[in-house]
This record gives C-alpha cells, structure tokens and sequence, in this order.
C-alpha cells in the first residue's frame, strides 16, 4: 500500500512571511481560519464553538533534511535531534496546534484562537480533544 496524504483544507491567516510567525501559539499567535473543502463539511458538522481541537498541518518550507537542529533557533545553544523539539523542519514536516474553536459556518469556515502558521498552509486533519465522549 503506496502512503499518500488528503489535504481537508487550508489556512487562512494573517502570517504572511516565516519570520512573522510565532514559535508556539501561545505566544501571540492570532486568530487564524480554517477554509474545509467541500467534499469534507460533513465531516465538521459536530464541531462546537469554544471547544478545544487538536490540528495537523503540513508545513510546506520546512527543511526535510534537518535531523538535528537548534532549539527553539537559540544560536549559541548545542544541536539537539530533531524528534525532541516543534521544529518545522523535520523529514515529514506535520505542524500539531491546540486551538479554541471561535465559530463555525455552514460554509467551511472555522474561526480558531491564536495558530502559529503561514497562510495558504495545508491542513492535513482535526481531532478532538477527548474528553470521554465522542473518541
């Protein structure tokens, strides 16, 4: 079986250069809006407004050679394995961002809490966060 990846939809965000995006999305990531393809809207319709969701981007100008980085771009600091930090730049470049759900549309429209990637970015999966009902 040959592994292949459906992108759901994209990002709609303000960050429009890397060097304006943040590290993490608590550190003043602003809101950001997830566009869902057409074929997936079903797939949203139990999505609740302030609810917390798990998403899973790709994160297209990550270097995919990188094995070893510096954490968190820190240049005086020592190389560490790439496995141990968020790094965007890792051999299969999959951002995973807590976000709150601010509103959803019936057209595919999420309006999520601060997300720390570019616009136009791929969104590769939504997941709750379980709480014991709906896993």
């Amino acid at each position: 079986m040959k592994p292949t990846l459906k992108f759901i939809g994209k990002v709609h965000s303000s960050l429009k250069r890397l060097e304006d995006c943040p590290l993490q999305e608590n550190e003043n990531a602003p809101q950001a809006e997830l566009a869902i393809s057409p074929e997936y809207l079903e797939g949203i319709k139990d999505i609740e407004n302030g609810s917390d969701i798990i998403l899973l981007t790709w994160l297209s100008l990550g270097d995919r050679a990188v094995i070893k980085c510096m954490p968190r771009n820190y240049k005086d600091s020592f190389l560490i394995g790439v496995f141990s930090t968020r790094s965007p730049d890792r051999p299969n470049p999959i951002g995973i961002h807590v976000v709150k759900v601010i509103s959803v549309s019936p057209q595919g429209l999420i309006k999520v809490s601060g997300l720390e990637v570019l616009d136009q970015t791929p969104l590769l999966d939504i997941k709750p966060i379980w709480r014991g009902i709906g896993g």
